[in-house]
């Protein structure tokens, strides 16, 4: 990542993939340059905001009263996150959600490549699923430090969570995606990325009950007006 990664937010690195996206669906639609202008008004951004963190992710330069060419912010961008340099891991849990993402094609797209899997369930152990080897848990020490890989995704039940991160730090995993509901004790040296996804549902459930709440309030003020005029 860029050398002045210590001075960005995480909500510039939050935004970046999505700038990523859009600027993709623009070069496959045959559009040539953008500015930082008009990818903030793609993105509904504040467009002091999108220059910002472009400022930091950039290196090529845009034409004034054209913008950036769009193939070259795509590149600019993925080195910057780190896409452009693929990333072997280990997945920790093999179950329904475990083996989504094993199948989930998408991750090679951002550098992400998951080389194994580890399950304690012996109908899972010496099977293949999405073309990926699942090995025994009891490996899981010993296999990662042999394959050398640093990022661990963990899709376990919150009760064999812990102990399965403490195996990964002790095989010398620095970084762990953590789909699992509970929070990890984790050393200061190691990345942490936890995905809740009941608090996603709840930001998503008062989003809806806002929106649901202002159509009913404009169909009642609707209504109202049409009394007064009949």
């Amino acid at each position: 990542m860029a050398e002045n990664d210590k001075t960005l937010s995480l909500a510039t690195l939050q935004r970046m993939p999505g700038y990523l996206r859009y600027l993709k669906q623009k070069e496959a639609e045959g559009t040539e340059y953008i500015s930082s202008v008009g990818l903030a008004d793609a993105m509904q951004e504040n467009p002091a905001v999108v220059k910002k963190d472009l400022s930091m992710a950039v290196v090529s330069e845009g034409k004034p009263k054209v913008g950036y060419y769009i193939p070259d912010l795509i590149r600019d961008i993925e080195s910057f996150m780190g896409y452009d340099n693929e990333k072997d891991a280990v997945l920790v849990g093999a179950g329904k959600l475990g083996q989504a993402l094993l199948g989930y094609g998408g991750f090679e797209k951002y550098g992400l490549n998951i080389v194994a899997g580890f399950d304690v369930d012996p109908s899972l152990v010496g099977t293949e699923i999405h073309g990926k080897k699942i090995l025994s848990s009891e490996k899981l020490t010993s296999t990662v430090r042999k394959l050398n890989v640093k990022l661990a995704v963990l899709t376990l039940p919150a009760s064999q969570a812990q102990k399965a991160a403490d195996a990964l730090v002790e095989a010398g995993i620095r970084a762990i995606w953590n789909f699992c509901p509970v929070t990890l004790n984790l050393p200061e040296t190691v990345a942490v990325k936890n995905e809740n996804m009941a608090a996603s549902l709840a930001v998503l459930s008062a989003k809806l009950k806002e929106i649901l709440k202002k159509e009913e309030n404009n169909k009642q003020e609707t209504n109202h007006g049409r009394e007064q005029t009949v």
